[in-house]
């Protein structure tokens, strides 16, 4: 993928976090808000072509509660990293 051009988007460093305990655990790095766009799709979602340490896939990012916005990394693409390990993030907004 090249590099993001626009207003959204971009390339940055992120720590993992965990969202709640137990098996259904989801893994979220936060965009930045330089980087977040605004929310295009119902339940406060934007579509977009992410890559985590080189794993390219199509997903969504979305806005919390607290009005942070956040990627969901699957364990196929974050592997062994998880809650508190550090990750190279790009991310494009196909809809903007």
């Amino acid at each position: 993928m090249s590099a993001p051009r626009g207003r959204y988007g971009g390339s940055f460093t992120a720590v993992i976090f965990r969202w709640s305990e137990g098996k259904g655990s989801w893994y979220f790095v936060p965009v930045p808000e330089r980087l977040a766009p605004p929310v295009t799709h119902g339940w406060g979602r934007t579509p977009v072509t992410a890559i985590v340490d080189g794993t390219s896939w199509r997903t969504s990012v979305w806005r919390g509660k607290d009005g942070r916005c956040l990627l969901a990394v699957p364990k196929q693409v974050r592997g062994t990293k998880g809650d508190g390990d550090r990750v190279r993030v790009t991310i494009a907004f196909a809809a903007l």
